[in-house]
């Protein structure tokens, strides 16, 4: 990928993403890992060209295929609500859509497992992790409600659509692992960090999201 592309230039610029994460800061992202994650991360390249002069500001886009790149903001809360003290060693995703979300944990974790229902977004997405030099994500085509089992158990594991979190997935978590999701209950999605511990789960309420819906089954 040649220089400029992954620079930006005008509203891509380095200084528009710095504006970015000083925006994410005043709204209560305080994990300098995560903003550093944002600033590094080029974000015009996981939009079409024809958003990509809006890549920066804090608001979800169309990727096609009636899926969304999720506010800038939004991924920086689920990643912060993720770390903690300890490392992360792996971390499962359902939900790859444009590679965003995965290209932000690839920098705060050894090992990112990323799972997408529609090929045609999958296949762009990979094309982005090679061209970023992004060799520790490791993808799968599949339903990614069943998670991935022959890499469990997993530190955390991000969800990137609203429905209701299958035991499937809880299974996976590591003792102490965090799992992050927007769950849905009566048409209202919220967003959730489960942790597992030794005798059972701790739920926190983090506030009101909009993703697009879990589904089932392969395209």
């Amino acid at each position: 990928m040649v220089e400029h592309q992954l620079q930006g230039i005008g509203m891509t610029s380095e200084k528009t993403r710095q504006r970015l994460v000083q925006r994410l800061r005043a709204k209560g992202i305080g994990d300098e890992r995560v903003l550093e994650a944002i600033a590094g991360t080029p974000r015009h390249l996981f939009v079409g060209e024809a958003l990509a002069s809006r890549a920066y500001e804090d608001s979800a886009l169309p990727i096609g295929r009636g899926q969304t790149i999720s506010q800038p903001y939004v991924v920086a809360l689920m990643t912060q609500a993720i770390l903690g003290a300890r490392p992360l060693g792996k971390v499962l995703e359902i939900g790859t859509g444009s590679g965003y979300q995965a290209a932000i944990l690839a920098r705060v974790a050894d090992r990112v497992f990323t799972t997408e229902r529609i090929g045609e977004l999958l296949r762009s997405a990979r094309q982005r992790f090679h061209s970023l030099g992004l060799h520790n994500i490791y993808t799968r085509h599949c339903d990614g409600l069943g998670g991935w089992p022959t890499q469990a158990p997993f530190d955390a594991i991000v969800v990137t659509a609203g429905g209701v979190v299958p035991e499937s997935l809880l299974d996976q978590l590591a003792e102490d692992g965090v799992l992050i999701a927007p769950e849905q209950n009566n048409g209202v999605q919220r967003l959730v960090r489960t942790t597992r511990t030794r005798t059972g789960f701790d739920r926190a309420d983090l506030g009101a999201v909009i993703f697009v819906p879990l589904l089932e089954g392969v395209e």
